[in-house]
């Protein structure tokens, strides 16, 4: 009881309005709650109306009144207004498949007294996360946060050293892996059950490209794409408390707004953030969206020390080392909007849907060229080539050693290796002979490669977003939990709606990307909705200028918690290539996302596996260190 009380509180961000417990025998559920659906009658622990199933749940399900009327029609009695409970009932009329009539985001437990099992689901895209560990003994684990399976002592905090080169080149771990090592992850689209200690896990839903449509005009398509994105936007304003947007002023936020806008009698609230650079500033955008919409619109610039003085307790709250450096800026503009609101909009799943990185562009061109040099040079010439490449000054060498002239012809040497973190040939030089030893398999793309094996995907933009959106999306998606549940808000994904992504994956690769238009089906969406600027604006995502700052006045940072003893000492890495990085990015080269990764990784493991600052109310001194001139 107390260690699953101890869970259940290291956790109260994620629920600050309300705690419950349940314990049967060897079996325990907590639940910390933000009231959202049903504020007053929602309480969790939920129990069906016999007692056979309690149920503790995180997430929206937004179909849950349409599924009520179908229970209803079939006997089941409803006794509140919330969403947990039609899940209870779809669980007893449909067992393992009740997922499959769930639309929405959503990590649960369900535990069936009846059978003496457990019952775990994740949402298709993995939304709400659920981290678990499964002992020798058979016991099982589960939270939404891994520091919370550490409160329990149901494992302890190392370094999972078989993930590292995962997380190194890929911003995160992939497929179920954590970077503890023990800790696993349920994938999303996929159900377990947990019966005298043995686990089993099924996955009910993966994403499909084929068949495509049958053909059609372009009117069409964009019609019927639109139609779908209004919907989801639609489901996603259910809610019995103020609700907002976050507004980056770039166009998947701002299509966002606008379908919020012609939803709602009142303004709607808009949360931006910038920075005082320049360069590193969207505010105007984001400015001219409100004017255009009328919204009700806040925002706050970030100074670097405050960036600088939340990075330990933001890390505290990831879990593990923060892989995208925007994430800091997210927990700030959650914050102003918990002030006003307690559930935010926002336009993850975008990008990874309808192909709106600049990288899937340059990628298909490579890979075209590639194959034709390939096919028309014999391999004399190539190895000639990649020599006399390797001696041509940095300027011209490290971009010419990002094409097909010093890499091979293929999805993963110039997609996936060619815009990691730190790539493959990197590690080699990076880890030390003592962390290599430790990995059973240098391989940073296994799960990418497994996943291109897996999809039914027949062009290869279709591949490339598959893989994405099962693993680059992924980590987006729990910076987007875990920096808005830190200011205890609770933040929806339009763009992610199962029925509009399966649309959109259908579609042919001109609706997504045409010619140098990303985006294109969303752009001609939002023809006349939104203004040209917006439209046309090339993406920036939040611009942070990191690596700006690690030159100058926070150079302290990387003497400290890269370049210091304590980080140099572990023997993680080659001291060396740690020296000879810092210097190049000095120089100006741009390392920025690497040394990021690496002032996050020590402060990582000073707080988990060294276990210094290990509560996020014991950030202060780590946070003083860290600004410190």
């Amino acid at each position: 009881m107390e260690d699953l009380v101890r869970m259940r509180d290291v956790l109260h961000h994620r629920g600050p309005d309300d705690g419950g417990v349940f314990i049967d025998g060897n079996i325990g559920l907590g639940h910390r709650r933000l009231s959202i659906v049903d504020v007053a009658n929602g309480v969790q622990p939920m129990f069906s109306d016999d007692h056979s199933a309690v149920i503790v749940y995180n997430g929206e399900v937004y179909n849950h009144a349409d599924s009520r009327g179908e229970l209803e029609q079939r006997g089941h009695v409803f006794n509140n207004r919330s969403d947990t409970e039609t899940i209870l009932h779809l669980y007893q009329e449909y067992g393992r498949d009740c997922v499959e009539h769930m639309r929405g985001m959503f990590a649960l437990a369900i535990w069936d007294k009846t059978k003496r099992e457990l019952f775990i689901a994740r949402d298709r895209f993995g939304v709400k996360p659920l981290y678990y560990v499964h002992d020798a003994d058979g016991n099982l684990f589960f939270a939404s946060e891994i520091k919370a399976l550490l409160e329990a002592g149901a494992v302890k905090p190392e370094l999972n050293y078989d993930a590292l080169p995962d997380q190194l080149a890929n911003h995160g771990t992939s497929g179920d892996q954590t970077l503890f090592a023990g800790v696993k992850r349920l994938t999303p689209g996929h159900t377990m059950i947990w019966r005298d200690g043995r686990l089993d896990i099924a996955e009910f839903w993966d994403l499909k490209f084929e068949p495509k449509h049958e053909p059609r005009s372009d009117a069409d398509y964009i019609e019927e794409w639109r139609d779908l994105f209004r919907k989801s936007v639609e489901l996603r304003l259910m809610a019995d408390v103020p609700l907002g947007m976050f507004l980056s002023g770039g166009i998947d936020s701002s299509a966002i707004a606008a379908m919020m806008s012609s939803m709602v009698s009142e303004p709607i609230k808009t949360f931006s953030i910038g920075f005082g650079e320049r360069e590193a500033n969207e505010l105007e955008y984001a400015r001219l969206v409100s004017r255009k919409l009328g919204t009700d619109h806040h925002e706050i610039t970030l100074s670097p020390d405050q960036f600088f003085a939340a990075l330990p307790q933001l890390i505290w709250h990831e879990d593990e080392p923060i892989g995208f450096i925007a994430s800091i800026p997210l927990y700030f503009i959650s914050k102003l909007a918990s002030e006003h609101v307690k559930v935010v909009l926002t336009g993850e799943g975008s990008d990874e849907t309808l192909a709106g990185y600049g990288r899937y562009q340059k990628a298909l061109n490579l890979l075209d060229y590639g194959e034709r040099y390939e096919s028309l040079t014999p391999s004399f010439v190539r190895n000639a080539v990649r020599g006399g490449v390797a001696t041509l000054p940095s300027k011209f060498g490290n971009k010419l050693n990002r094409t097909f002239l010093t890499r091979d012809a293929d999805i993963e040497s110039l997609f996936f290796d060619n815009f990691s973190v730190f790539g493959r040939s990197m590690q080699s030089e990076m880890l030390s002979r003592k962390t290599r030893e430790r990995i059973a398999d240098l391989d940073p793309y296994a799960e990418q490669n497994r996943l291109l094996a897996v999809s039914d995907a027949k062009d290869t933009l279709d591949r490339l977003l598959y893989a994405d959106t099962k693993t680059y999306l992924h980590e987006l998606l729990m910076k987007q939990d875990q920096m808005s549940m830190a200011a205890s808000i609770e933040s929806r994904v339009p763009f992610l709606d199962h029925k509009l992504v399966e649309f959109s994956a259908a579609m042919p690769r001109e609706m997504k990307l045409r010619g140098g238009t990303t985006k294109w089906i969303l752009r001609e969406a939002m023809k006349g909705i939104l203004p040209d600027a917006i439209l046309n604006r090339p993406k920036m995502g939040f611009p942070v200028p990191v690596g700006k700052w690690f030159r100058s006045e926070y150079k302290h940072i990387v003497d400290e918690f890269v370049l210091g003893n304590r980080p140099l000492e572990r023997g993680v890495f080659e001291p060396e290539f740690v020296r000879n990085l810092v210097r190049r990015h000095n120089s100006g080269e741009d390392h920025a996302q690497r040394i990021w990764f690496l002032v996050n990784f020590e402060i990582w493991q000073r707080r988990f596996i060294d276990g210094e600052e290990t509560t996020a109310n014991a950030s202060v001194s780590m946070a003083e260190e860290l600004v410190a001139a």
